[in-house]
């Protein structure tokens, strides 16, 4: 979880059992559980997935209720954990990978989550199949037409409150509002009726790294009982749950779940991350006529004044051209203005400096000072040039692409708007040992043969239940 989400709920005294102590199986006991585990995700007709703070503690994110969870830090009077990374540039772990691949070859049928971090979203879980019990930490919602928009930074507030942004759709215009809950805020009714009609259907639910403590959630996977269904609990600690379990393993979430995709044949895709901004080229005439007047503006794709959390400074330059000064944009709004003939055409170059927690330290971008404007501009196919993008990163092993997907020219001020897509992480995720995997053969578990490829050979399924902008 956030910290700063931590630090934004609501003060209460009782927040359930902290610093409860970590068991952990012998590796030959965990061994046979995973191979048992691979066979009831095998054999099963609808597996739902519930997941809870433990599969994000390896992307740098602290749980709760863990020896050196926050709420445990807090009880014993402690300094809370410090962040890896930056909140917002939290990759998905191996096992929100592994559940991609589990949905794409068509095992896994819905997630439910009771994290606000959004990276099962950032995954690649399509959204229909995914309920946030509790919220998305980097997602507003409009209370009129029920838009979603996923954000690039966190939203500023919580407890279902107004934020400082309108709906895009021009017929609505409502207030957004963020989506996560604080305590006393009940669970969403969509989300929740989502998650009790897929327990009910589920032949198998699978509890992931989760202490299942907060109700009304943790009840949700004895849903799936009264049909015949079987939980599993995989968890370091020990839950209120345990004995429902049909299998209990107490291991690392990554290496179950990493073990049971490999005895299926399943790879787990790498993860793309793609960021978008645009560069905003405003032109006008001096008062004499001799002189364009340039305005650069370098924004967020979420706003004009939204913040561009991934960038941590801009250094221009222009092409053989002395006369015009090289300047470094180092504080938001990145803004820049400059003036040229009529006659001349410029080319500036953009370096892009990114935080840490980005894959690559910089990209550059080449950008004309042109008064004309091409037809071409509305012709771009966002959506195959995105996947290009990931195809690239993919290949390559390695970050820094960037494309142009969307262009916009206003002619009241003379405006081209340009927005940018870039690949700002790419990650791998290893498999478990080869000697797990004969082992798990030799037991007779049969290996899938329609295993899926790499997350960049298929493409996001559309969402039916709410429209999603970025």
């Amino acid at each position: 979880m956030s910290l700063g989400y931590a630090e934004k709920l609501s003060y209460i005294e009782d927040v359930g059992s902290v610093g409860m102590s970590e068991h952990f199986d012998t590796p030959d006991v965990l061994q046979e559980k995973i191979q048992r585990l691979a066979m009831l995700v095998q054999k099963s007709k609808h597996l739902v997935v519930f997941t809870g703070a433990g599969i994000s503690t390896s992307c740098g994110i602290p749980d709760f209720r863990g020896p050196k969870g926050i709420w445990t830090l807090q009880r014993e009077g402690k300094a809370l954990p410090e962040a890896s990374l930056p909140f917002h540039r939290a990759m998905p772990s191996l096992t929100h990978m592994a559940l991609v691949a589990l949905e794409r070859a068509g095992i896994l049928k819905f997630v439910i989550s009771q994290n606000v971090d959004g990276l099962h979203l950032r995954s690649g879980i399509p959204r229909e199949k995914l309920a946030e019990l509790h919220g998305n930490s980097f997602m507003e919602i409009c209370p009129s037409c029920g838009v979603e928009y996923m954000r690039d930074f966190e939203v500023e507030t919580i407890g279902l409150k107004e934020t400082s942004r309108r709906c895009l759709d021009k017929k609505c215009g409502a207030r957004l509002k963020d989506t996560v809950l604080d305590w006393e805020d009940a669970l969403p009714s969509e989300e929740m009726n989502q998650a009790e009609k897929h327990c009910r259907m589920a032949d198998v639910v699978l509890c992931l790294g989760t202490s299942l403590q907060i109700t009304p959630a943790c009840n949700l996977p004895l849903r799936s009982l009264r049909g015949g269904g079987k939980i599993v609990i995989v968890n370091l600690q020990k839950t209120p749950k345990d004995k429902k379990a049909a299998l209990l393993i107490h291991g690392l979430v990554d290496k179950v779940i990493s073990g049971v995709v490999d005895i299926l044949n399943l790879q787990i895709p790498p993860f793309v991350r793609i960021d978008l901004f645009q560069i905003i080229l405003t032109q006008a005439l001096s008062i004499d006529e001799k002189y364009v007047n340039w305005n650069l503006r370098v924004a967020s794709v979420h706003g004009y004044k939204a913040p561009l959390p991934f960038i941590k400074s801009i250094e221009i330059s222009f092409l053989d051209n002395q006369d015009y000064k090289a300047a470094t944009l180092q504080n938001e709004p990145f803004q820049l203005k400059r003036r040229t003939s009529q006659s001349k055409s410029i080319e500036m170059v953009l370096k892009f400096n990114f935080i840490d927690g980005c894959g690559c330290p910089f990209t550059e971008i080449n950008t004309p000072l042109n008064c004309e404007v091409s037809a071409d501009h509305f012709k771009l196919d966002k959506d195959a040039i995105l996947q290009k993008l990931r195809d690239t990163a993919t290949d390559e092993s390695c970050c820094g692409q960037n494309a142009v997907v969307e262009r916009n020219f206003i002619t009241s001020p003379k405006t081209d708007v340009t927005v940018y897509a870039i690949v700002t992480n790419v990650v791998t995720y290893k498999k478990i040992s080869e000697a797990v995997l004969a082992d798990s053969l030799c037991n007779g578990i049969k290996r899938r043969k329609d295993a899926n490829g790499p997350a960049t050979s298929k493409k996001r399924s559309k969402v039916h239940r709410r429209k999603s902008r970025l």
